[in-house]
């Protein structure tokens, strides 16, 4: 028997137990489809579904372990059933400004509009 969150730290799936425990709290983790809490008890053939941003993975539990352990022994302890990654999900990164530019220009506004195909709005009097 062993807790839900620990299960979820342990192979892997996050980095932190506290971290397993925020998301089995707030919801974004759940045990054969239905809420648990953390405290939950995890056995061989349940299946784990957690929720991220854009996508949710499913993991079917093959066996239970209470220790942190190297990752090609935590990909033993369970089978991905996880539906490929949505394409908009695998685009390259979005572009970000460096830390402390401060707000865009106009001129910046204007070049980022260029290359993004959008045309500034114009108004007639």
């Amino acid at each position: 028997m062993v807790r839900l969150d620990v299960w979820l730290w342990s192979v892997r799936l996050y980095k932190t137990r506290s971290m397993a425990n925020k998301a089995v709290d707030g919801g974004h983790v759940r045990l054969n489809g239905s809420p648990v809490k953390p405290a939950h008890s995890v056995v061989p053939g349940d299946v784990v579904t957690v929720r991220e941003p854009g996508w949710e993975r499913r993991y079917e539990v093959t066996q239970t372990i209470s220790k942190r352990v190297g990752a090609p022994v935590a990909r033993t302890c369970y089978v991905d059933q996880s539906p490929p990654k949505p394409e908009y999900l695998l685009a390259g990164p979005v572009a970000r400004r460096d830390r402390g530019a401060g707000r865009p220009t106009k001129r910046d506004r204007r070049e980022i509009e260029k290359l993004i195909g959008r045309h500034p709005v114009t108004f007639e009097e």
